[in-house]
């Protein structure tokens, strides 16, 4: 399965959520409890409720994520890998429902723009993946957009937990630098 769409964020960070994990967040003041400081965010990834989609900048990015079964992970295309700027080591999601993707600031919130990841319930294994789609021939217009061809920006792989107990990344800033 794969899900494509814009992911926009004012506040510097993308994320990937657990819908059901944030339920207690139902206006500006308790969102600010949960996810205003690093601290707060660094213990929602360490409990595997939200991954980060960080680099750190402000917004609009196109975002493909793909989800993949035991009998068949999510993968990269070959194009893609050709333009892959940097990858994240794998991080941790735990489902009861589905994942939504979004701007860190909408995060519990219901708006058109957040992106659904349907998804059953469990434990996932998630990577990110930093595409330089721009790298590509023929994929920015002569104003520097994007092509209707172009890939995304970021591609985020989403697979089952396959090695239970492993060490997952919980920084929050996605990739080192």
């Amino acid at each position: 399965m794969e899900i494509t769409g814009v992911m926009a964020t004012d506040a510097g960070m993308g994320a990937l959520w657990a819908l059901g994990s944030f339920d207690g967040i139902v206006d500006y003041d308790t969102w600010e409890s949960e996810l205003l400081e690093d601290e707060d965010i660094a213990r929602h990834i360490a409990g595997g409720a939200l991954v980060p989609v960080n680099i750190g900048g402000d917004g609009a990015f196109q975002v493909v994520a793909r989800v993949g079964e035991s009998s068949a992970l999510a993968q990269l295309t070959e194009r893609e890998r050709k333009y892959v700027v940097v990858a994240s080591e794998p991080y941790l999601l735990i489902t009861t429902n589905d994942a939504v993707i979004s701007g860190i600031e909408h995060v519990a919130a219901e708006s058109n723009d957040n992106l659904r990841v349907p998804l059953p319930a469990g434990r996932w294994s998630v990577a990110i993946f930093l595409i330089d789609w721009e790298a590509e021939p023929g994929q920015a217009d002569d104003a520097g957009r994007p092509a209707p061809t172009a890939l995304s920006d970021f591609t985020i792989l989403i697979n089952p937990e396959g090695q239970p107990n492993r060490e997952y990344r919980t920084q929050i800033q996605t990739f080192e630098r």
